[in-house]
């Protein structure tokens, strides 16, 4: 029998694997939108987009099933912080000059508030690091 432990943890892992599992698909099957806020210097952004989608959503998967979770935690916190850094601190304060003056506003809380949830989840695969999943994974 399962104790309460258990159920939240892995509705814990279940929930926080889901961003990077939606994420992940949206990199890999329908990138369109996130090209647009690709670097003007990044070559090859469909490709770049790809290796992203792999990238977290492997995290994601791994988060989820509870297996490597140190691993997975690092490795989604490395992506979090180079995106965070690449693409949404660099907007926090005005919008790139290709958005029209009427939607810069939109654009620049849009870049704020994937800034904010970033962080946040940088703060919690921090804690993943030395997290020790409980009975339903498939390594503990």
């Amino acid at each position: 029998m399962s104790s309460r432990k258990d159920v939240f943890e892995l509705t814990f892992r279940i929930l926080f694997s889901l961003i990077f599992l939606v994420l992940g698909a949206e990199h890999l099957f329908n990138d369109g939108t996130i090209r647009t806020i690709m670097p003007e210097w990044m070559p090859v952004k469909r490709m770049v987009s790809i290796a992203c989608g792999i990238w977290i959503t492997a995290g994601g998967l791994m988060i989820l099933v509870g297996w490597r979770l140190r691993w997975a935690a690092i490795g989604l916190a490395l992506f979090l912080i180079v995106v965070t850094a690449l693409v949404h601190a660099p907007w926090l304060i005005n919008a790139p000059p290709q958005i029209p003056a009427d939607q810069a506003w939109l654009y620049v809380l849009f870049q704020r508030s994937n800034f904010v949830k970033n962080v946040c989840l940088i703060g919690v695969c921090l804690h993943l690091v030395d997290h020790q999943p409980r009975r339903w994974t498939l390594r503990r």
